[in-house]
């Protein structure tokens, strides 16, 4: 006995339920089957995501207070509404314009001088072929990276005060007037600079190293058989074989330009300097943990992590336009 057509679809429609159902669960067991095989894969990965969400994650949404007149004692859902307010009075302080440029020149002079040193350093490490001098040379510029930001400001100090700076008692020695260059504006930026290249340019080579020793020998071998010296390697073989890790960390960096080390600028942080000095982690620092002006701290923030995501998917755009990968 033939089926009406209204009962065939209704057959058809119960089948797909069942079908789907029966997909949904199949992935499911899938997913289970290849999580309980990796499982201890997972279980490595599981502290690192544990950090982002409990130290990443979950503070996002206190970004809800950009938009409040935070109120400890009502807490954190009772204080009032008050909008774009807090944004508003950023943009119109006097001070917003100096935070900007002082924010941007300081990250910019960092991209420009320090982010291809660790590159450099990683080839140069490379090219070493006694072993034991190779991994005594990393070891020793690896140690900065592990010094406090008190010691390496306390090194500095040292080096370039009027009193006890080693620099200023050679140029008293040598008959000549001292100099106070920690009190110069125009050095300062350029002090920062020097400070960050000597702490973290070896601990910045880790990445390349691990990226070039990925590279095939055949490469090499190809080239030398081609008549290429060790530049010509290095340039044609080395620099393209690691370029996708450099394109990643360089989008990952700009990331980050609307962001200072508070630390290093806090510490080296003087009234004579204030007009190069002043970037929103400080103004940050003063005025929404100082002064109890949490809103107006949060909205800073706020406006920092959108000028990087923003520079991140742009640059990201531009990075796949070229025809590289980029990091989405």
């Amino acid at each position: 006995m033939q089926k009406s057509k209204g009962e065939r679809s209704m057959v058809m429609q119960t089948e797909g339920i069942d079908r789907s159902k029966f997909a949904t669960k199949s992935r499911m067991q899938q997913f289970g089957q290849t999580v309980w095989r990796y499982r201890y894969m997972y279980l490595l990965v599981l502290p690192g995501v544990i950090y982002f969400v409990v130290f990443k994650g979950i503070p996002t949404l206190g970004l809800i207070l950009a938009f409040q007149d935070y109120n400890p004692t009502l807490g954190f859902f009772n204080s009032e509404w008050v909008g774009l307010k807090h944004f508003q009075d950023l943009f119109a302080s006097s001070e917003f314009y100096i935070m900007l440029r002082n924010t941007m020149i300081i990250n910019i002079l960092a991209l420009v001088f320090f982010f291809p040193l660790p590159i450099v350093l990683a080839i140069m490490l490379n090219e070493v072929r006694n072993e034991v001098f190779k991994r005594v040379n990393q070891t020793i510029v690896y140690l900065p990276h592990f010094l406090s930001w008190v010691v390496i400001v306390s090194l500095t100090f040292i080096l370039l005060s009027v009193d006890v700076g080693v620099i200023n008692k050679v140029i008293r020695e040598l008959g000549f007037e001292h100099y106070s260059f920690l009190n110069d504006s125009n050095l300062y930026w350029g002090i920062l600079t020097l400070q960050t290249i000597w702490k973290d340019v070896g601990w910045g080579t880790i990445l390349f190293l691990a990226a070039i020793a990925g590279v095939n020998p055949e490469k090499y071998e190809a080239a030398v058989i081609d008549g290429a010296n060790r530049l010509q390697q290095i340039w044609h073989v080395t620099l393209p074989a690691i370029r996708p890790t450099i394109v990643i960390l360089l989008i990952l960096q700009l990331g980050k330009i609307a962001d200072v080390n508070l630390e290093q600028v806090i510490l080296m942080y003087k009234p004579l300097v204030r007009d190069v000095a002043e970037v929103f982690d400080t103004y940050v620092y003063y005025h929404g943990i100082m002064r109890g002006q949490h809103s107006l701290g949060v909205a800073v923030g706020f406006f920092k992590g959108l000028v990087g995501l923003v520079l991140i998917m742009g640059a990201n755009y531009v990075v796949k336009r070229m025809g590289d990968e980029g990091i989405y």
